[in-house]
């Protein structure tokens, strides 16, 4: 049976990843910081779980016998984050999780799938292929764009297979409760009457959680499309649109505060993704 291993394993995305490896029957080995927290899953009695803290690496160790051997490796562990702009993300994230992967590729790994950001396009308008320059300009899309430079490298000489996933805008339960969708779903839990947001007026790609963990997935287990890969629905919605499209689907009524928030300074208004190579993968799902 092919074995996963999964980083990251605790959060909103990795939790769910895990779920749809088990359905699909596979062996999943887990490991997140805390094995206390994993044990609060109802996944934790089906997989391997095998703590591990980024923050206390040993060079010394072989990571890839560690965890295993797994046949392929899913990194989604990252810390720091909402906090996009810290210098943290290259300071300190970006040589730990460089270690690790190395390691990991160093020592037997031939098959690894790591998330990377839409953030790295960094102010382009428009629709983003994967084959445009970027220019990242937030300190954790900066640090992203700088492990998948060398992570290329790594894969190349190791004859490993590497995909490298731009998540887009993603939205459902679970999700960090400073996310605007999680404070919108708290607003209706409380039987709000005003929700305070943007002005709306950006346009985003968004998916559901259950699809983006499906595209996720579905990248992760194959070998014929690989580099970078943009996980978004290709289509652009205004924020403003998609609120009230949730709100509508709920039946729910809830005044909009138009413009409470500013504008983030680190996206331009307008973008989305070319899901090609997506719909490459997935179209014989």
């Amino acid at each position: 049976m092919k074995k996963v291993l999964v980083t990251g394993s605790t959060g909103f995305i990795g939790n769910l990843v895990i779920k749809e490896l088990l359905n699909k029957g596979y062996c999943v080995i887990a490991t997140s910081s805390s094995v206390e927290t994993a044990k609060r899953f109802d996944w934790f009695q089906d997989v391997v779980y095998k703590e591990l803290n980024f923050t206390s690496l040993d060079a010394n160790i072989n990571y890839f016998t560690f965890f295993e051997q797994p046949d392929c490796l899913i990194h989604l562990a990252w810390e720091g984050l909402p906090n996009y702009k810290s210098s943290f993300h290259v300071v300190d994230n970006l040589p730990r999780h460089l270690l690790f992967l190395n390691n990991m590729l160093q020592n037997g790994l031939k098959d690894l799938t790591v998330a990377g950001t839409c953030l790295e396009y960094g102010m382009l308008e428009g629709c983003l292929s994967e084959e445009m320059d970027v220019c990242p300009i937030v300190s954790y899309a900066i640090a992203k764009n700088m492990l998948r430079n060398e992570l290329e490298k790594v894969c190349e000489h190791q004859s490993a297979c590497f995909k490298w996933l731009r998540l887009f805008y993603m939205y459902g339960r679970g999700q960090n409760s400073n996310s605007l969708f999680a404070q919108l779903e708290k607003a209706l839990e409380n039987h709000e009457s005003v929700f305070n947001m943007s002005g709306g007026e950006q346009e985003r790609d968004f998916l559901p959680i259950d699809k983006m963990v499906n595209s996720i997935v579905t990248i992760a287990l194959q070998k014929e499309v690989v580099g970078v890969i943009n996980c978004c629905s290709g289509q652009p919605i205004k924020v403003k649109r998609l609120v009230k499209n949730i709100l509508s689907e709920k039946g729910a009524t809830l005044k909009l505060n138009l413009g409470f928030y500013p504008y983030t300074d680190y996206e331009p208004m307008s973008f989305w993704g070319d899901n090609t190579k997506l719909k490459k993968i997935t179209q014989h799902e």
